[in-house]
């Protein structure tokens, strides 16, 4: 029997990789050259030199605490990954794994019948603040560094014959960042709760550089999950009409906080980059991790399985990730199929909404 899931990480997760890849399947895709499309934190030269682009992520939301009441923050984020795939400069029939040869780049290489290709991929962080009592937030700030070192790795890649003849080479750049959590009192035995996530990674000549070549240096995806023990998060969309100017003071950048977990629970945060209801779940019928009643998984099923046998080809070996999207669409059966259409949720009479 699976382990149950986590209502909490299921929404987190789902936000983590929406917009990973819509239609831009792979490097060559015409449909839509833009990825990375939601919550990219960028270094602050770009994002200066960039209208609509940030460096900085900033979550706002009430707490009602009591006394010993703990705040645990989370920043989750993608970091790209360079992908470079090519030809040995000199092939040979025997090198150590962790050998770093030289590589002639390609678009493309064919090895052992299987075709491997230039693009990116994304790899999951997290940073963890930690428990933090809400009187210590209130009476300083709490300052997180992060420091990412850069990264290569180099997979080789043989022929049947067993002959290495290509290797794939992932790269990413390093990322330093900082996270800043805070607390004010507004109201009696309520706080106004600060998360703030900074890019700070040096970035010399921003100026004319594409965006697609700026987000190997940008959080990607970021949002925050917030916790309380001891306390409770007050509603942004539904507050109480005795905090309800409060939380029209709040300021939030880049994010939109709402309460997550099983309706009715008020212990977590989800500060997301793509705007959310109160307590946001994965569409039961979705066979995968998209949460808005099925639409986008439509959408998204059907546009893959118009694809051509090439286009599939090129989408298998994008990434992992995208494999799977391939994967379980053409998996679906028929019953399944018509499942994603015309659900509709959210539904209340007009007695239920005036009480």
């Amino acid at each position: 029997m699976s382990a149950p899931v986590d209502p909490v990480e299921a929404i987190a997760q789902a936000v983590l990789y929406e917009g990973y890849i819509l239609y831009p399947y792979s490097a060559s895709s015409t449909k839509n050259q833009v990825r990375w499309t939601f919550g990219g934190v960028f270094p602050r030269s770009y994002a200066e030199a960039n209208e609509g682009e940030s460096s900085v992520l900033q979550a706002q939301c009430l707490l009602r605490f009591e006394p010993g009441c703990t705040v645990d923050t989370s920043i989750r984020f993608l970091r790209l990954v360079q992908r470079t795939v090519g030809r040995l400069v000199t092939p040979v029939t025997d090198l150590p794994p962790d050998s770093d040869p030289d590589v002639q780049p390609a678009e493309s290489v064919v090895v052992a019948g299987e075709t491997y290709s230039s693009w990116q991929e994304a790899v999951e962080h997290r940073v963890e603040v930690g428990g933090r009592e809400i009187q210590e937030l209130l009476l300083a700030n709490c300052k997180l560094p992060m420091d990412l070192p850069a990264q290569r790795t180099v997979e080789l890649l043989r022929e049947s014959d067993g002959m290495t003849a290509a290797a794939i080479v992932r790269e990413s750049p390093p990322l330093r960042g900082e996270v800043e959590v805070s607390a004010q009192v507004v109201a009696p035995g309520t706080a106004r709760l600060s998360a703030r996530f900074t890019n700070l990674t040096p970035l010399d000549e921003a100026l004319g550089m594409r965006r697609e070549e700026a987000a190997m240096h940008a959080f990607i995806s970021s949002h925050v999950v917030l916790g309380a023990t001891g306390g409770e998060f007050v509603s942004l969309a539904d507050p109480p009409d005795d905090l309800r100017a409060e939380t029209e003071a709040c300021r939030n950048r880049g994010v939109w906080p709402v309460l997550v977990g099983a309706p009715g629970s008020t212990d977590t945060v989800l500060a997301s980059p793509i705007i959310l209801e109160d307590h946001p779940a994965i569409a039961p019928e979705s066979p995968g991790d998209l949460f808005d009643g099925t639409e986008i998984d439509e959408i998204l099923t059907l546009r893959i399985l118009t694809l051509t046998d090439d286009e599939k080809a090129q989408m298998r070996q994008a990434d992992p990730r995208t494999r799977a999207m391939l994967e379980r669409s053409e998996s679906l059966t028929g019953d399944e199929l018509l499942s994603l259409h015309g659900a509709l949720r959210g539904v209340r009479s007009l007695a239920e909404r005036d009480d």
